[in-house]
């Protein structure tokens, strides 16, 4: 009996220890909060004292009776700090000084006793004895006052720790009065006082949980309940069913053995049937957060179950069905439909776990999408039947009748403008009685939900929008290009009447129409494949800029062109970049005087191949260079300019990781540079690899 005792006020000392623990975490500084950690601290070492004194085998009243009067000095003080706050001063005072007077006779009655040896021994009608029934009392009468004087909408809160609380003082009361008549405490009641006091100590965290104006932040985790109540609720329940196979064992007969094992196995398969019910998973957790905690929902918990369910990156599961499955879990729905905007009308969009009505559709401009934008309420379904609201004006829709588990409307609104609304499937924890608390949630829920949803939309334009801009980014090229070959073609049907029977210009004809064919099926080959159609390849640069000078070398002034002996390659696109270079050539020409300069250079420096063109032209003022020569669509050539040469020029050489640059002087002319990355060859490779794709 010794060790059974010591064992059970050992697990009360542990127990009282992490309630403590947990208090002293989230202790504010509040008195009444104090009081409490003071009490269940005190608790913690009367439990571990006396765990120790039985051990030792020196259970002597002048060490147990302090211990007594330390620990029912501690609730005592808690139950004054509480009557405090409710009780004229003058009554306070005269309480507290019986209280005082109690605990001293508590723990001086023991002492006053001769020393008694193995384990419990009679006590005789000791002080302490009385000491202990009148605290017992007088904690009672405290308590009761308390509790009377509760409004009932706080009772709610207290209820748990007041259980705890009374018990042990109902215990005590019992245990004391019984030693007071029969001379000695009753061994059985002793050993079982350690085991009643760590059962009771859980309720006090959940009491001080559920009273957060004593500033004590207990946070006790809801799924560590649910967890907990679920592994004790299954090792009870296989106890008994191990206690009923040996009972059919015993007296089953010849029978008992087989019986015996199928009794076990259809146990074990019955638990786990229960373990895995989603059904009696969510009333458990309805039963617990309704029961145990000052608020239904945990909601850090909630949040981010929420956040996690809407940013989960699982292709297979799209974002609309992820919005209805995050809504759906809070209340423990199995199933939901999304309803978003769709030419005027809103129609369903995605389902899960719910059948699509036929041919369901709601008018954006009608009463019931009007209702949710106004009003921001949360329909029941079961409510809307019998009740429609606005007096009767909002009839339910003929389609939500003809989902047979449809159980709430949740309205979805982005920056106070209708997304959609989610239609809910009754939840799996039964006939749940929503309150304020729930359609807060849900309101907030469903508009994070509606921001989801709508940053989709925008992003889904924002793709259209990009692949619209590139493909009239495409064809404003093409349409460039296009206007310098007719420009070619127009110049060479000018001249066909007068040099018709010129040798000399029926070759440069030919060589121009050619060059016309080969640009034009490279502009084919732009439009089958974008912009990046054309071959990346090590590009003879010397020749790539002869070729675009030689294509323009029928305009004035001529280009002129200073080459190095040594071969420099760059790696591009060789038809793109000679027809860049060639808009920058005709740029040139376009802007000097027929008797002026056009010079292109090509030059290698360090890791970079430079093409010069300089012109003798009108030149540029800075403020043009830096705000609208590179700007598309910005021209001062009037409508026969595109105003895209420039910003091609540049766009082209930043996609192999060169740049342009641009100096000009009104009236001296202008320098554009063009830099690419680069490397020089020998000579002799020049004319034997030129132009080879690497």
């Amino acid at each position: 009996m010794v060790h059974i005792s010591a064992a059970g006020f050992l697990a009360a000392a542990v127990a009282f220890l992490a309630v403590a623990a947990v208090l002293a975490i989230g202790w504010r500084g509040r008195a009444t909060g104090g009081l409490l950690l003071v009490a269940v601290g005190v608790s913690s070492l009367w439990g571990g004292a006396l765990a120790g004194l039985h051990w030792a085998g020196a259970l002597h009243p002048q060490w147990v009776a302090p211990l007594e009067a330390l620990r029912l000095g501690g609730w005592l003080a808690f139950l004054l700090g509480l009557v405090r706050l409710i009780m004229p001063s003058l009554a306070f005072r005269a309480l507290a000084g019986v209280g005082g007077l109690v605990v001293a006779g508590e723990g001086l009655g023991g002492l006053a006793r001769i020393a008694f040896s193995g384990g419990i021994a009679p006590w005789g009608a000791s002080l302490s004895h009385m000491a202990g029934i009148a605290g017992a009392v007088l904690g009672l009468v405290l308590l009761e006052q308390v509790f009377r004087n509760t409004r009932e909408e706080g009772r709610w809160a207290l209820k748990h720790l007041f259980l705890a609380i009374g018990t042990l003082l109902i215990f005590d009361l019992f245990l004391f009065a019984d030693a007071l008549v029969m001379r000695a405490p009753d061994p059985d009641l002793w050993a079982a006082r350690g085991y009643v006091n760590a059962l009771l100590a859980p309720l006090v965290a959940v009491g001080a949980a559920r009273n957060p104006e004593w500033s004590l932040d207990v946070y006790v985790s809801r799924r560590f309940v649910l967890y907990t109540a679920s592994l004790t609720g299954a090792g009870v329940y296989l106890l008994v069913m191990a206690l009923a196979a040996y009972s059919i064992r015993i007296y089953g007969g010849a029978w008992g053995g087989p019986v015996q094992f199928v009794f076990l196995v259809g146990a074990v398969v019955l638990l786990v049937m229960v373990a895995f019910s989603g059904q009696i998973r969510a009333r458990m957790r309805v039963f617990f957060s309704k029961h145990f905690f000052n608020y239904r929902y945990d909601y850090r918990e909630e949040w981010l179950r929420f956040t996690r369910t809407l940013t989960a990156e699982e292709a297979e599961i799209p974002l609309k069905q992820r919005v209805i499955h995050a809504v759906a879990q809070v209340i423990e729905s199995p199933g939901g439909m999304l309803w978003q905007e769709r030419e005027g009308y809103l129609v369903p969009t995605a389902e899960w776990n719910m059948t699509e009505p036929a041919e369901a559709r709601e008018p954006l401009d009608g009463p019931l999408a009007a209702f949710l934008q106004e009003q921001e309420w949360i329909l029941t379904v079961d409510e809307w039947q019998t009740s429609p609201q606005s007096d009767g004006q909002l009839a339910m829709p003929s389609w939500l009748a003809e989902i047979p588990r449809a159980w709430l409307v949740v309205p979805l609104l982005h920056r106070d403008r209708l997304q959609g609304f989610l239609v809910l499937a009754r939840s799996r924890a039964g006939n749940l009685d929503l309150n304020w608390e729930d359609f807060d949630l849900l309101r907030t829920l469903g508009r994070q939900a509606a921001s989801y949803l709508a940053q989709e939309e925008a992003a889904e334009a924002l793709t259209r929008a990009q692949q619209f801009e590139t493909f009239n980014r495409l064809s404003a090229f093409v349409l460039h290009d296009l206007k310098n070959i007719i420009g070619q073609l127009s110049m060479l049907a000018r001249n066909a009447r007068r040099h018709a029977d010129n040798p000399e210009f029926l070759a440069d004809a030919v060589t121009t129409i050619e060059h016309s064919v080969a640009r034009m099926n490279h502009l084919m080959a732009q439009l089958r494949g974008g912009l990046q159609a054309g071959r990346v390849a090590e590009v003879d640069l010397a020749g790539a800029v002869q070729e675009a000078a030689g294509q323009h070398g029928s305009g004035l002034p001529e280009p002129e062109l200073v080459l190095p002996e040594e071969g420099i390659r760059v790696e591009a696109d060789r038809g793109r970049l000679i027809a860049v270079l060639g808009h920058v050539i005709q740029n040139a020409q376009e802007a000097t005087p027929e008797d002026g300069l056009v010079r292109v250079s090509v030059a290698l420096e360090g890791d970079w191949a430079h093409i010069d063109v300089v012109d003798s032209g009108a030149g540029m003022d800075p403020e043009f260079v830096r705000e609208r020569l590179f700007r598309p669509f910005d021209t001062s050539k009037g409508d026969t300019g595109m105003g895209i040469g420039a910003f091609e020029a540049r766009e082209y050489a930043r996609e192999f990781g060169g740049d342009v640059e641009v100096h000009s002087t009104p009236g001296e002319g202008t320098r554009f540079q063009f830099r690419l990355p680069g490397w020089a060859v020998e000579p002799e490779a020049v004319s034997a690899q030129g132009g080879a794709a690497r």
